[in-house]
């Protein structure tokens, strides 16, 4: 059976573990935590990078940062996964969804500012694939409208928009390390801050409200509780695993494009005889191989399609139902124009098994089923 993950691994992880347990200091912000921070704000340019125990609790704490309240809007795509509405509607706010662009499967920047009211307190666009969206005009309307922008870039490590790094561009910026990452510490994320005057509030909410991190640096002589906060800090056995993919990053990037561009030229042919399409990159970004996906003509292909590729042994697999469609995005959010491609796109994605160090004839075999299914 070839799957369609495997959590990355590169040997390293369980020795890093082992000098964290021996160092007794596995809670949050040990050693390796301090080392991963330092690591994306030296590989970014952010001002401040936080570990979290989630991309969701970096998204969270986020969205306390800007002071998000009953009564504020939050414009995204309604094709994403929950979390990115939630740490708004958590905090009150109704998510504000609007049309993404076919191509790249991304928040239509053109669509944006007619979503926009009084109400509207931040746009959070969502790097789909580790394909940026195209964030020169969404900081052009945020800043003509005066609105904070939130990058969803859970799938984006490493990629970049014009050679800057995803999550660097908003006010904040949000990673992802699950497990279905490209890079790994099991359940995971990390807050990237633009602007450094805004790192000691991150750090206060994200260690419970206290200045405990001050005391630790040594700027004051006893901590205590100062905002209402969260405990997001990651275990540093966590961070430990996660430092390993790190010393290889651009060694684990190199090989998951190697897969990825050795599926664009397998499928071209499919695609130039109109049977697929194949992702869409525009020339002003650098992505990461997050993802390989594939269209079909439609839902009942994409069904037959991934039900053939089972039986013959490969996991593929579809993404998100629209948030709009669903029972809790009916409830909290609202979906503003006309749903002309969120909905018919999702139904047509089809994600190939994609992973660190995928096997070429694995990734042959999957090909030759799609062209087989296609004949």
């Amino acid at each position: 059976m070839i799957s369609f993950n495997k959590p990355p691994y590169v040997g390293e992880e369980i020795k890093y573990i082992e000098e964290a347990v021996k160092a007794q200091k596995i809670c949050g912000d040990g050693q390796f935590t301090k080392k991963c921070n330092k690591w994306f704000e030296d590989k970014t340019g952010a001002a401040k990078v936080l570990l979290t125990t989630s991309c969701t609790h970096a998204t969270e704490l986020a969205a306390l940062l800007l002071d998000i309240q009953p009564g504020d809007e939050v414009i995204m795509p309604a094709y994403t996964f929950v979390s990115t509405a939630d740490a708004f509607v958590l905090r009150g706010a109704t998510a504000v969804f609007v049309d993404i662009n076919p191509k790249t499967m991304n928040i239509d920047e053109n669509l944006i500012e007619d979503a926009i009211t009084e109400k509207t307190k931040a746009i959070v666009p969502v790097h789909y694939a580790g394909v940026s969206c195209e964030m020169d005009k969404i900081m052009e309307i945020a800043k003509k409208h005066n609105l904070y922008v939130v990058e969803d870039a859970a799938q984006g490590v490493m990629s970049t928009y014009k050679g800057k790094a995803l999550g660097t561009i908003g006010d904040y910026g949000c990673y992802s390390f699950h497990e279905t990452k490209n890079y790994s510490m099991g359940e995971g994320g990390a807050l990237l801050i633009r602007d450094g005057k805004n790192a000691e509030l991150a750090e206060i909410i994200r260690e419970k409200g206290t200045n405990r991190s001050k005391f630790f640096r040594g700027q004051i002589d006893k901590y205590t509780w100062v905002e209402a906060g969260s405990s997001y800090l990651p275990s540093d056995m966590n961070a430990a695993y996660l430092w390993a993919q790190l010393q290889k990053a651009d060694e684990i990037n190199e090989n998951r494009l190697q897969s990825w561009n050795r599926y664009y030229e397998g499928l071209k042919d499919l695609k130039e005889a109109g049977k697929i399409e194949l992702p869409y990159v525009p020339e002003y970004c650098e992505h990461n191989a997050h993802m390989f996906y594939i269209k079909a003509k439609d839902l009942e292909e994409r069904s037959a399609l991934i039900s053939y590729l089972k039986e013959n042994g490969v996991t593929a697999v579809f993404h998100y139902i629209p948030l709009h469609t669903a029972p809790a995005g009916k409830e909290y959010g609202r979906f503003h124009g006309e749903d002309k491609y969120t909905t018919k796109e999702s139904e047509r994605i089809i994600r190939l098994p994609m992973y660190y160090e995928l096997d070429e004839q694995d990734a042959k075999k999957v090909m030759d089923l799609i062209h087989t299914f296609y004949k």
